[in-house]
């Protein structure tokens, strides 16, 4: 019997992060304001959600 060291997260690469999933309370508490408030009142969460989504190099 042979033993072998290598671990399975070694030998796969990351996948990549999906947009749905990159900021999870920023989209949260943006769409949360859209539904009780509409989308007019909600702007300065849309653009830190934004802001958030860029910095992890989204293009939005």
């Amino acid at each position: 019997m042979v033993a072998t060291s290598s671990a399975p997260s070694e030998m796969q690469e990351k996948k990549p992060l999906k947009p749905c999933c990159a900021c999870p309370d920023t989209k949260k508490a943006h769409d949360v304001c859209i539904l009780e408030k509409g989308r007019e009142c909600c702007g300065h969460l849309t653009e830190a959600h934004k802001e958030r989504m860029r910095a992890l190099g989204f293009k939005v």
